[in-house]
């Protein structure tokens, strides 16, 4: 789906990570990034940010915790992330971005509530009921601070994804931020839900869910109730043109993830301000009865559009031609993706060894691909500069390994 916006939008990164790959620079099963793409893009909404006056915190699981993406979001004034969870919240740290916002989409568990406090020190911290509230607090105080919590409201009616449920019962919020001001090393500082903004893929629009509605009726109780400068934090699909919308809605906090690398849905149907700055490479290993088979392991393609017709760019030189591509058949979910599936028929049928690029739209921190950050294509002298895997740690390899010494 996002194949053609990256042909289209950035062919240069396109070519640099084919040649870089053929070079043995990027190994196969891998998300690469375009850093200075990156920078452009967080440059972008960071500058819309302020003029609406929202805080901006990167997510970054869906590129693995790149420590390289990490860098060029920093670059790009975000200076903050979202951590999904405590591994992500350890490697963005690590990486040089401060932690805005921990325990949403999942709690921070008991036993490393401590080290949250103490070595993460997170601007804000979600709880989704009060024993985690009173967790948080216990580990505050402990490392001798007060932490900002966030509540996460929900009401009949709102819209979650099946395993994300939870968090406080709208009608109770009053209740619950006064239990949670009550204790020691807590600061009851605002609300939170998940997804605040959804893609409709009938109208091509993004639409607000009934979650934003909610967000907005708990504010109004909270300060009728005396809670005054409230943060609203309000993710989900977001991009530098959902930010208008999101301020007027009363939302303080926003969570922008694949809109920093180009590829929310909207970005497939519209041409936003971000570049597509992320691809997924891969190689021809084999062939059989009339397919090519690539090497897999990255191969989750988030189902935020109804099936399509993937393809790849396959080649043994850079190219982004038409002529290039090719249908590919992807395992299913329930099976293991050793390995897609691409139709070689044709009178040129591809070749072991062969470069594969796929563009679309993933969530590379739960495979087990590479992430590859290349920097220096707005030059013209593209590098890679770090292989990393899913917690954003360096993964050894041989030509990178080379280069540096």
């Amino acid at each position: 789906m996002f194949l053609d916006i990256l042909r289209r939008r950035n062919p240069a990164f396109v070519l640099a990570a084919q040649a870089l790959h053929q070079q043995g620079a990027i190994p196969a099963n891998s998300y690469v990034l375009d850093l200075d793409a990156i920078t452009e893009n967080a440059r972008l909404i960071r500058s819309e940010a302020d003029r609406l006056g929202l805080k901006v915190f990167a997510m970054t699981k869906q590129v693995s915790r790149h420590a390289g993406f990490a860098r060029a979001v920093l670059a790009g004034g975000i200076d903050r992330a979202v951590a999904v969870d405590m591994a992500c919240a350890i490697a963005c740290h690590k990486a040089g971005l401060r932690i805005g916002h921990l325990g949403h989409l999942v709690q921070v568990p008991r036993g490393e509530a401590a080290m949250a406090a103490r070595d993460l020190i997170p601007d804000y911290w979600t709880v989704f009921s009060d024993d985690k509230a009173a967790e948080a607090a216990t580990a505050a105080r402990a490392a001798g601070r007060q932490q900002a919590i966030l509540a996460r409201v929900q009401t009949a009616g709102d819209t979650f994804y099946r395993g994300h449920e939870g968090g406080f019962a709208a009608e109770d919020a009053v209740a619950a931020a006064r239990r949670i001001k009550a204790l020691p090393g807590a600061q009851f500082a605002g609300i939170t839900t998940f997804p605040a903004q959804l893609y409709d893929h009938s109208t091509r629009k993004v639409r607000h869910t009934p979650n934003l509605a909610t967000l907005q009726r708990t504010a109004d109780a909270l300060r009728r109730a005396g809670f005054a400068d409230l943060e609203i934090n309000a993710p989900g699909t977001t991009s530098l043109i959902t930010l208008q919308a999101l301020a007027e809605a009363g939302a303080t906090q926003v969570e922008p993830g694949n809109g920093l690398h180009g590829t929310t849905p909207l970005h497939a149907v519209e041409d936003l301000p971000e570049r597509p700055a992320v691809l997924y490479l891969s190689e021809i290993s084999h062939l059989h009865a009339g397919r090519a088979y690539c090497f897999g392991g990255g191969l989750y393609i988030d189902p935020v559009f109804p099936d399509y017709d993937v393809k790849a760019l396959v080649g043994p030189r850079p190219t982004t031609d038409t002529a290039a591509l090719r249908s590919v058949e992807i395992p299913p979910p329930a099976a293991i993706d050793y390995y897609g599936m691409i139709d070689a028929s044709g009178p040129s049928q591809p070749k072991t060894g062969d470069t594969v690029i796929f563009g679309f739209r993933g969530q590379a921190f739960v495979t087990r691909a590479y992430a590859v950050g290349i920097a220096g294509i707005s030059s013209g002298q593209p590098r890679v500069v770090s292989i990393e895997n899913i917690f954003g740690q360096t993964q050894p390899w041989p030509h990178l390994e080379k280069a540096e010494s």
